[in-house]
């Protein structure tokens, strides 16, 4: 089986997770802006199999579908209400605090810029009713394109 790519559409931005279903890892979690998101995909199919692509349903959802219909893949549709919300706890699932770090607010942090990367793995969970884990090459300092 491919690749899924899951997006968070938005009008600037979007995040976009590239995860494997049958070893339940994410290889790639990204934010991009929006109008390089089709070039993006679009390079990525050239050295990726990809099976499908599950897109939030919310903001910008028919416009990305749209700019990503050269793929000829199944773009799937799925819920996204309250992903943002619940990315700020995901979030600490994946990036515990630890050490003295327990003194300082949480929300000092997260990284906005984050969160939308987060949603995207938050709606690929909810697709496929499982947790996935962040493969170890995943360097979040590098997630906005």
């Amino acid at each position: 089986m491919g690749k899924l790519i899951t997006i968070d559409p938005g009008k600037s931005k979007c995040g976009l997770v590239i995860a494997e279903i049958s070893e339940r890892k994410v290889y790639e979690a990204i934010i991009i802006k929006s109008e390089l998101l089709g070039d993006y995909v679009r390079n990525l199919n050239s050295v990726e199999e990809i099976s499908k692509i599950i897109i939030g349903n919310g903001t910008y959802c028919k416009e990305i579908s749209e700019k990503l219909g050269f793929l000829k893949k199944e773009i799937i549709p799925f819920e996204e209400k309250n992903t943002t919300f619940r990315a700020k706890a995901r979030y600490f699932e994946l990036f515990p605090i630890s050490g003295l770090k327990f003194l300082i607010p949480r929300e000092v942090f997260i990284l906005n810029k984050n969160l939308d990367a987060i949603s995207a793995l938050i709606i690929l969970e909810d697709y496929c009713k499982i947790k996935f884990s962040l493969h170890q090459n995943i360097d979040v300092k590098t997630w906005l394109k």
